[in-house]
């Protein structure tokens, strides 16, 4: 079965393996970039299955042109990526306003504007795959020094699970992808590291010299990657979430079970709010000394 993949961030990275894997299962594929003469080698090998196209996510009117040409000249969307996005690392207390806005300006407003672009295409050909990037940080959480990053990524998650519910009387389905580390250049050149005051070193800057310490990089593989999810664009029956790594599968199962705990623990106190329970309920233990 043959699909037509629209992909964004597609000059490197993750966009870039997924975008060639596709193009090896014999998939159709719509790659955007903010430069995408970076782009000419897979035209040259793969020809007139992929159509390079210029996009700033940050554009929402940059982003219905590129959905219609990429649904002009292959006629339809079958699977729409959100992909791009990047990391800067500083403490909350010192990041700059203007960094941090930047950051959520690509990392989910991009993701807003191209899903909302295609949303009356992929309701009107009645059906498609929504596959939105996130991160093991937007189902775990608290990584020290990139909170606008893990902030756009839960935000990500939740948009998703609206999107679900909203698209899926038109044939939509939402996949949301939570990687742990992966060999691209995420924490590499796409990375800016500002100056980490002393007060922060044991949390922004150990997490800052985690990232890099490995000089083969972090475990994931992401040709494995982008295989997985080639795959998984063919299925009927997808999962909601897909962890991607062993960090993030395991991570996320014990965040899982560390929140069914605090809940199942605070169970009665949290019902006792309503005016129809019992109140007032008694608090378990305190056991911090």
């Amino acid at each position: 079965m043959q699909q037509t993949w629209f992909i964004t961030g597609s000059s490197r990275g993750f966009g870039r393996t997924l975008a060639t894997a596709a193009l090896e299962a014999g998939d159709l594929v719509a790659a955007t970039a903010r430069r995408p003469e970076q782009l000419a080698d897979l035209t040259e090998r793969f020809g007139e299955r992929i159509r390079p196209i210029a996009l700033d996510v940050t554009d929402p009117a940059a982003a219905r042109e590129a959905l219609a040409e990429a649904r002009q000249y292959f006629g339809r969307i079958d699977v729409l990526v959100n992909n791009a996005g990047y990391a800067n690392v500083s403490p909350i207390e010192t990041t700059e306003d203007s960094d941090f806005r930047a950051q959520f300006e690509t990392n989910f407003w991009g993701v807003y504007n191209v899903t909302k672009a295609a949303i009356p295409l992929l309701r009107e050909q009645k059906g498609g795959l929504v596959m939105q990037f996130s991160s093991m940080g937007g189902r775990v959480g608290g990584s020290p020094g990139i909170a606008s990053y893990q902030a756009a990524k839960f935000a990500i998650d939740g948009f998703s699970r609206v999107l679900r519910a909203e698209t899926a009387p038109f044939g939509v389905k939402v996949l949301v992808v939570e990687p742990s580390g992966f060999r691209t250049d995420w924490a590499g050149p796409s990375m800016t590291v500002h100056d980490v005051p002393a007060a922060y070193a044991e949390t922004v800057g150990a997490i800052h010299a985690r990232l890099r310490r490995n000089s083969d990089g972090p475990p994931g593989d992401p040709v494995r990657a982008a295989e997985i999810l080639v795959r998984m664009a063919k299925r009927r029956d997808i999962p909601h979430h897909l962890p991607l790594g062993v960090n993030a599968a395991e991570g996320s199962i014990a965040m899982d079970r560390q929140l069914l705990h605090e809940d199942l623990t605070w169970r009665e106190v949290a019902r006792s709010a309503d005016s129809t329970e019992p109140y007032p309920a008694p608090f378990p233990p305190d056991t911090v000394g």
